[in-house]
């Protein structure tokens, strides 16, 4: 039977072997514009797993266009460094593919050493809160001119293709949004005025690298923004460039970094996105690639043989697994590891100015230096834990050849990942607590479920080396009433194992207090299936839907300490999980105190004084402490010990991924 991910397909003259394409994605590994080691690794890696052909970038086409940390094309003295990385890629038999891109308004005066960003029109970003230098003529001319020259210099390094961004709020979409353009010359105004900047463009590029050469072009669907472009007028645009431009096939992303409609965390359902890549294919003659949260080769396939694109941008999935396309092909696709649209490790690192990492895949970002080499006198090691830092932990140690075994005083493998995977929009975490213990069971490691370690079974077991990974335990705070029986732990929530009352408050606005909360928000709301079903039937009007799918049974009031609720969320996922906490009627209370638990509720001081909180159920959400008594226990014996994860301080899932993979690595 045929299989529509690894059928040939052909962009102008190239032909691709397979169709899963890398996108480009910022990875924050260039050195002052140059191609490092680091990213030829990050790139090699991906190359050998299969993947039909890879685009790096973006890359810069001038001083203003993007900063140090991006691959540099703007001019020849980085030509070198961009053949290395064509050829890496190239010598691996997959295609390669640069991406061309200018941040317009979205360039931060911080990276331009004091410079002004430059735009079509002067309008602050949301994003940078600066406002950019609205372009002369003569110097849109000249950015064109440097987009065409960049290309030249992508040709002239060996890339099979160049690929250029008019998308996501960067400046061809500045030019082509009424948000962003307000110019009154032949560059603003009508759509056709507007789309002239992305098309000449194009055409320059052609010019440039001739008429054989593959130049393709990554835009929104959909930009998501009020007051920007939607769907009709973004396929008219998609349909100039291939008519009046020659462009040769299309990747269709969605949103600006601005919009308010999530785009890339877990609560976008798989494959989301596609029927905006399917109404641009059904106008346009060449491949076109739909992107976004396609994360496994069954989505992908589907997609592609139900008409809805001709390939699948497959980002965050290659960082997650380089040999999801191998495995696919081969037929192991139980052994992918796939991206849990987390952003932990990847979108979160860029902000924070680090490079790119993944929680899935500890190696990601350091080929370099997490290559597990088989040591030659093998140690028994026992991991205590079964969760994301004892499994890591087990998986590097057995690479290195030890004999290794996990102790899990639970009945499954997973430890905290299935409590982060209860809140609606996070199921993904199941998922890598199944690829992990995966992982764990095709390495032969052993396993010991509803196993609880002490000082008799660590001495009758004799190991070489303990790796501790026993987690955290939630806290009880001193709270008078805290006995009393109508108050729950948000853990023993998240797991399912109480019932809650229909008024209920949660003490502790953190990321676990929020995540219970949208839980509890979500009972008695309309699921999918019964939302569709009432839609398709037009058995009540979309406003009475709309009620019904964020407005459940129960009422629900957060209380904290400090100023904020969710501090401790990831940036990538924050805004999304309190646009949600809004949409659902959740109240919050910040700077507020618990004085006490009563009968039929809460005593809470604030800001404006003590008052009573209604409470049928109060949810503990206080935070938790390190599980690591053993820690004594092992010390005395003389054994060998790394501490991991929350067991040795409280942080998050990305934390627990590496320190137990550099653990077993270690040893």
């Amino acid at each position: 039977m045929r299989d529509p991910l690894f059928e040939p397909i052909q962009i102008n003259t190239l032909e691709l072997n397979n169709r899963i394409y890398l996108p480009a994605m910022h990875l924050g590994m260039a050195n002052n514009f140059e191609v490092t080691d680091q990213i030829v690794n990050f790139y090699e890696e991906r190359a050998k797993g299969g993947v039909g052909m890879i685009c790096v970038g973006y890359a810069t086409v001038d001083d203003l266009s993007g900063n140090t940390t991006n691959i540099g094309a703007h001019t020849d003295e980085f030509i070198p460094g961009l053949a290395r990385l064509a050829a890496v890629i190239k010598n691996n038999g997959v295609r390669s593919c640069v991406q061309l891109n200018h941040a317009g308004r979205y360039n931060f005066s911080f990276f331009l050493n004091g410079k002004q960003s430059v735009a079509p029109s002067a309008i602050a970003s949301r994003m940078t809160r600066e406002t950019p230098k609205a372009l002369e003529t003569d110097e849109i001319h000249q950015i064109i001119d440097n987009f065409a020259q960049a290309a030249l210099r992508v040709k002239k390094a060996g890339f099979d293709a160049v690929e250029v961004l008019s998308g996501t709020g960067y400046l061809i979409s500045e030019f082509l949004s009424p948000l962003t353009n307000q110019r009154t010359d032949d560059y603003g105004g009508s759509l056709e005025n507007r789309m002239r900047f992305g098309l000449e463009i194009m055409k320059a590029i052609r010019r440039q690298v001739g008429d054989d050469y593959p130049a393709m072009v990554r835009m929104n669907g959909n930009d998501f923004m009020p007051g920007g472009q939607g769907r009709e007028e973004l396929k008219q645009y998609a349909k100039a460039l291939v008519e009046e431009a020659g462009v040769d096939a299309l990747c269709i992303n969605v949103g600006w970094h601005e919009a308010i409609v999530p785009q890339i965390t877990a609560s976008v359902p798989r494959g989301a996105f596609a029927y905006l890549s399917r109404g641009i294919r059904e106008l346009v003659n060449v491949p076109v690639i739909a992107s976004h949260r396609i994360n496994d080769p069954d989505t992908a396939r589907e997609l592609i043989a139900d008409g809805m694109c001709d390939m699948v941008a497959m980002g965050r999935s290659l960082i997650a697994d380089p040999y999801l396309p191998e495995k696919a092909k081969e037929g192991r696709e139980e052994e992918i590891l796939h991206c849990i649209a987390c952003a932990q490790g990847c979108f979160d690192n860029l902000f924070n100015l680090k490079h790119v990492e993944c929680l899935c895949n500890p190696r990601a970002g350091h080929e370099c230096d997490t290559t597990c080499e088989i040591v030659e006198s093998p140690k028994k090691v026992m991991v205590i834990g079964g969760g994301a830092a004892g499994m890591n932990a087990a998986i590097a140690a057995a690479d290195c050849g030890h004999q290794v075994t996990i102790y899990e005083k639970g009945d499954e493998l997973g430890g905290q990942l299935y409590l982060a995977a209860a809140p609606p929009g996070r199921e993904e975490f199941s998922e890598l607590a199944y690829d992990l213990e995966t992982q764990v069971y095709y390495r032969d490691i052993k396993i010991r479920l509803n196993q609880i370690v002490d000082e008799a079974l660590i001495d009758e077991k004799k190991p070489d080396h303990i790796i501790l990974a026993t987690g955290a335990t939630p806290m009880t705070p001193p709270i008078p009433g805290i006995e009393l029986p109508h108050v729950v732990q948000a853990w023993d929530v998240l797991a399912g194992t109480v019932y809650t009352g229909k008024r209920i408050v949660i003490i502790g606005g953190g990321a676990v207090g929020v995540e219970t909360a949208l839980l509890l928000a979500e009972k008695g709301t309309l699921s999918g299936d019964v939302l569709k079903f009432l839609f398709v039937n037009k058995a009540e009007t979309p406003e009475t839907l709309y009620e019904m799918t964020t407005r459940g049974t129960k009422q629900i009031t957060i209380i904290e300490m400090i100023d904020k609720i969710g501090k401790d969320f990831g940036k990538t996922t924050r805004w999304g999980m309190l646009q949600d906490v809004t949409r659902y009627g959740i109240e919050s209370k910040v700077t507020a105190k618990a004085l006490e638990i009563t009968p039929t509720g809460i005593k809470v001081e604030t800001a404006v004084g003590v008052e009573e909180i209604p409470a049928d159920t109060v949810v503990l959400a206080a935070g938790s402490r390190s599980s690591n008594e053993l820690l004594a226990i092992i010390e005395t014996k003389g054994i060998a010990c790394d501490i991991i994860g929350d067991a040795k301080s409280i942080g998050m899932a990305f934390d627990a991924v590496h320190q137990g993979y550099a653990a077993g690595m270690n040893i």
